[in-house]
């Protein structure tokens, strides 16, 4: 079900009196959710020691909630050097960061291994003599090509821009070696928002006979497998939760098995975004315009530019009308922002109860790959962050963009390059 019911239950009293005092539109995230959350990821794999999540920064990259993270003993999955400065604003060095990029450039390299280095995860086999200086561990990530599928969202392994090919990996690990690199782990990525959680045990299957094959051809020893992100959340009221507990179960079977036949076992890791965070976060929004044409839209105060998602993927985000949550009577609308493209749409024919301006529109879900997907085109400003913390207080952990913000870009010393002479 989108939004837990007791997200829902300590939320919805609250929320006219933090419209009164924020404004709409605003992102709102439930920090007792996302510890709730993390205390089951770590429970699920407590028998396998040095397990470990990497929060995947990308999907709600907030200094405010990393620091959350972080307390609950999280790494974090970095992708650019933004990211690695966020993380590293926690006190994250060395192991706690996965630094997991792709097409990457010098500048990049470098930010990895400086200020306390990172797990450097390579992305190509043509980025290992790039790297300036080889680290002692060294990560590849893999992409098994035609030898396993993907999904809608991440697409077709063999179409994907991302890893090393099954015919390079050997390759890329002697390479490594021969730089220096002493010790090894392995990474692949191949599904995103996947509800099937037998998708993620085979993934885990693959690496370790992938790892069994390497160790035969190069006698190395992986200190640990990433399996990646991707686990799924229920968007829509009748989509199946994830089992979790059932893919813990049978992946660590899996780890068993395979200490059993080489004497040793790899740590396991992951790097869950959605899975976090997603559930626990809601754009609300007003609304403030009708309009009953062709279709009737309800046009609210916010558009693609605080959540991408719809317009991006087609994606579903469902959304109740506060104080309307049980009303019988629907009518059917599409809700709209007022952005210059016509797939700035959030619901498209949508039954909702009938809406009038004021009303206050909670789109659920949004708490990974929303505000942190904004952007700026029509000069649209990105809305504030709030948390809802655990003693029920409500903080402000991002303002508003403001038009000053947008403008300041502009602000620059003149340079002029003559090419007349």
């Amino acid at each position: 079900m989108p939004m837990s019911q007791d997200f829902k239950t300590r939320l919805y009293p609250l929320l006219p009196r933090i419209v009164e005092h924020y404004g709409t539109p605003f992102h709102i995230y439930d920090e007792i959710g996302i510890r709730q959350t993390g205390r089951r990821f770590k429970e699920t794999f407590a028998e396998l020691q040095g397990f470990r999540e990497y929060f995947a920064v990308k999907a709600l990259p907030n200094p405010r909630i990393l620091e959350i993270m972080a307390d609950m003993g999280f790494g974090f999955d970095c992708s650019s050097i933004s990211e690695l400065v966020l993380s590293r604003m926690t006190g994250a060095r060395d192991k706690d960061l996965m630094f997991t990029s792709n097409n990457t450039s010098h500048e990049e390299f470098i930010a990895a291994e400086s200020d306390g280095g990172s797990i450097l995860n390579l992305d190509d086999i043509s980025l290992v003599p790039k790297v300036p200086r080889m680290p002692e561990l060294i990560c590849f990530r893999y992409n098994p090509g035609s030898r396993r599928g993907g999904n809608s969202i991440i697409g077709n392994p063999v179409e994907s821009k991302y890893g090393v090919a099954h015919e390079q990996i050997i390759e890329a690990y002697k390479m490594a070696m021969e730089r220096g690199a002493k010790r090894f782990g392995i990474h692949t990525m191949l599904a995103s928002n996947e509800l099937d959680y037998r998708y993620m045990v085979k993934t885990a299957a693959m690496l370790l006979e992938v790892i069994e094959w390497i160790n035969k051809e190069l006698n190395i020893v992986f200190e640990f497998i990433n399996i990646g992100g991707g686990l799924g959340i229920p968007y829509r009221p009748e989509d199946p939760p994830f089992d979790l507990q059932a893919m813990g179960q049978e992946i660590t079977r899996l780890l068993r098995q395979f200490s059993k036949r080489h004497g040793y076992m790899p740590k396991l890791f992951m790097e869950s975004g959605r899975y976090m965070t997603g559930p626990h976060g809601i754009l609300v929004v007003k609304a403030i315009n009708r309009k009953d044409i062709y279709r009737t839209h309800i046009g609210v105060d916010a558009c693609m530019s605080a959540l991408m998602r719809p317009a991006l993927y087609n994606a579903y985000h469902h959304i109740e009308v506060l104080g309307k949550e049980s009303a019988s009577e629907t009518e059917t609308v599409d809700v709209v922002g007022s952005l210059c493209e016509n797939n700035d749409k959030f619901a498209v024919q949508r039954p909702l109860p009938p809406i009038k301006d004021g009303d206050i529109l909670c789109i659920h879900d949004t708490g990974a790959h929303g505000h942190a997907m904004g952007f700026n085109y029509n000069g649209k400003l990105r809305p504030k962050e709030l948390l809802l913390r655990q003693d029920g207080k409500v903080e402000l952990i991002r303002r508003a963009e403001t038009i000053k913000d947008y403008f300041s870009t502009l602000d620059f010393e003149p340079s002029i390059l003559d090419m007349s002479s």
